[in-house]
């Protein structure tokens, strides 16, 4: 414990020192490096004002020599230039006197200079040529533009004095943080090297540690998957049982409802042919009686067909599904545009896709208030591929609960089948439940 506190406090140490190097150094090189930006810009602004200056008397000889109006465009445009890198030029320049009355004698030969070609731009509109050409052939525009540039030369040289002495310090800088980050990472080996050393003892009992936790999270895992594999099970032994209540349900009520439902309309038919003629009031009552009784037999097959579709099995699974759209279509208004390839599958799988589609379309009925729906089964030599689209409102995939049955229930039933299945949707973009399900071997 010692020996780990005092590797502990030179770590600390070491950490600080280099901190406060860094900070030291950080700040000389920013200060310095601001001195260089400063310079760097004054340096630009001197170079524009004198460049501005050239273009100007080249705009104001162009006009002169041709009278051409377009001349004074640049002219212009030059002038109005030097006043803005002249203002901003006094703000640099304010804090230090010697240097801002350099500039003010800048800005009063450059303001001669100015004043001397407008006096001849004025002429030269004035069709006064003899006075322009005077002006011109005199060296008052030479003595005034050697004297702009030796003011701004001085300008000039300051500015690349003060970054050679920003360059100089952050050199120094450098050297400075060379140096400590060299002590501070001697230190901190010799810290790291004790630290290594009480660490070693530990590592052996952290790796026995790190078995046992391996142990027991193996352990876990098995456990986990033996009681999901055993859940997986029952949950399918459960959906086998309830296909097969279905069924038995479906032919108990075709049987026996429907025998009932089917003798009690013929009664009422035959009541209905004696009775019609002598009591109109009774045949009124048997005709509502009939419609009631053939609202029931339709409402029983359309359970039976719910409940166990006996067309599956008569017509196929394309056929079945093409009802099944239809009638969900008649019933909900909902437009719906199929794609159905045949495709051959065992009866299990078959159910499988049918109870996709319909609680597919179930959930479209309650939820997604669409106005089309897009169903499409794709035959491949491996597979079929199953696709149910729909342009409702759709939902967050991210928030479904995984307690939701519907979904939960067609995921697992797809997944019993050896499938995939896969739910993509988003608010306001609509909903498609895409399943891929292997075909059944064939016998050998």
């Amino acid at each position: 414990m010692p020996k780990m506190a005092i590797s502990l406090a030179l770590a600390l140490l070491a950490a600080l020192v280099l901190i406060g190097i860094n900070e030291t150094g950080f700040n000389q090189s920013t200060d310095a490096l601001d001195d260089i930006a400063d310079a760097s810009r004054t340096r630009a602004s001197l170079n524009r004002v004198l460049q501005h200056v050239l273009d100007a008397e080249t705009g104001q000889r162009g006009y002169l020599l041709t009278g051409d109006p377009r001349y004074l465009e640049p002219y212009d445009a030059a002038v109005a230039e030097i006043g803005q890198q002249l203002d901003a030029l006094r703000l640099i320049y304010t804090p230090n006197a010697d240097e801002f009355t350099t500039l003010a004698q800048l800005t009063r030969n450059v303001q001669r200079k100015l004043a001397e070609m407008d006096l001849s731009v004025r002429m030269r509109k004035q069709g006064n040529d003899d006075a322009w050409k005077f002006v011109l052939m005199t060296d008052v525009g030479k003595e005034h533009m050697d004297a702009i540039r030796s003011e701004a030369t001085k300008l000039i040289n300051g500015s690349s004095h003060r970054m050679e002495v920003a360059q100089v310090q952050v050199r120094k800088s450098l050297a400075l943080s060379r140096i400590g980050i060299a002590t501070v990472t001697f230190a901190g080996l010799l810290a790291f090297y004790l630290y290594l050393r009480q660490t070693t003892a530990l590592k052996a009992a952290d790796e026995q540690q790190q078995k046992v936790l391996q142990q027991e999270r193996d352990l876990l895992e098995r456990q986990v998957r033996e009681r999901t594999a055993t859940l997986a099970e029952l949950a399918t032994h459960l959906q086998n049982v309830r296909e097969e209540e279905r069924g038995h349900l479906a032919r108990e009520l075709h049987d026996e409802l429907g025998a009932l439902l089917t003798a009690a309309k013929l009664d009422v038919a035959r009541l209905k042919s004696r009775l019609s003629t002598q009591a109109p009031e009774i045949g009124q009552r048997l005709q509502h009686l009939t419609e009631s009784l053939n609202s029931g037999i339709a409402l029983k097959r359309r359970i039976i067909e719910d409940l166990r579709p006996s067309s599956l099995s008569n017509l196929g699974l394309t056929a079945s599904l093409e009802i099944l759209a239809r009638e969900f279509s008649e019933r909900s208004g909902v437009e719906i545009t199929s794609g159905l390839e045949q495709v051959e599958l065992d009866e299990s799988r078959q159910l499988t896709v049918y109870r996709l589609v319909q609680e597919s379309l179930t959930n479209v009925g309650k939820y997604a208030d669409a106005k089309q729906v897009e169903i499409s089964v794709r035959d491949y030599e491996n597979h079929v591929e199953v696709d149910i689209r729909d342009d409702g409102k759709g939902f967050d995939v991210s928030s479904v609960r995984p307690s939701t049955h519907g979904l939960a229930g067609m995921r697992h039933r797809v997944e019993a089948a050896g499938g995939r299945l896969t739910v993509n949707s988003a608010r306001g973009g609509g909903t498609r439940i895409a399943a891929v399900l292997p075909k059944a071997q064939s016998a050998t």
